[in-house]
């Protein structure tokens, strides 16, 4: 049975928060990037009668980083988290300097590393380029992928650590190694797929053309 994934925008971004579990019944669920607003997500995971059996992070910016140290503190779940930006969410703060708790994280991972959770197995990619330690989460054929793609658009560039070669590159190795058909939840907005956007977002010419 395939997993079933609720997403939660949370927080004045409305960054997306996913809720992961191995199939409808499971009631263990892996929590992705959970930015801010433990109250609501906590609400959430209550109604849908959820434990949380760990926390994910695919890179240090607040909106998704922000209420890691709350969550994990109240479910008692460890913590999988960039190795790269893995020092920022230990001192309590983010890749800009905006403090937030601190947490030290229990599994510093990088691109290759397997592990299951909450029964999921997951895949760790490394997809820089949005950020310099960004990385994916990849389970049953479907992208947890922060901020680097989104439906129409790609994260942006501009802040510290931010390489537009680097996050054209992740695109492409994403399509070499995963292919069209690769889901991709993004860090916000809706889901897509690596090939929608591959053939239509305004971002991907260069990809079209090469």
């Amino acid at each position: 049975m395939a997993i079933a994934v609720d997403r939660i925008p949370l927080t004045e971004w409305q960054s997306n928060c996913y809720v992961v579990r191995a199939d409808d019944a499971a009631r263990e669920a892996v929590v992705i990037d959970p930015g801010g607003d433990i109250a609501l997500l906590s609400r959430v995971l209550a109604d849908l009668e959820l434990t949380t059996a760990a926390i994910l992070v695919t890179h240090a910016d607040i909106d998704h980083i922000g209420g890691v140290a709350v969550l994990a503190a109240a479910t008692g779940a460890e913590v999988w988290a960039p190795a790269q930006e893995a020092a920022l969410l230990r001192e309590g703060r983010t890749r800009t300097g905006r403090p937030i708790d601190a947490h030290d994280p229990e599994h510093p991972v990088g691109g290759g590393d397997t592990f299951t959770a909450g029964g999921v197995a997951f895949t760790v990619v490394d997809i820089p380029g949005h950020s310099a330690g960004h990385v994916g989460f990849v389970a049953d054929g479907q992208l947890f992928g922060g901020d680097l793609l989104f439906a129409g658009s790609v994260g942006r560039t501009d802040f510290v650590g931010g390489n537009w070669d680097q996050l054209i590159a992740s695109i492409s190795g994403l399509s070499d190694t995963y292919g069209r058909d690769l889901i991709v939840h993004p860090g916000h907005g809706g889901s897509t797929t690596l090939g929608q956007e591959l053939d239509t977002n305004p971002f991907l010419g260069e990809l079209r053309s090469a």
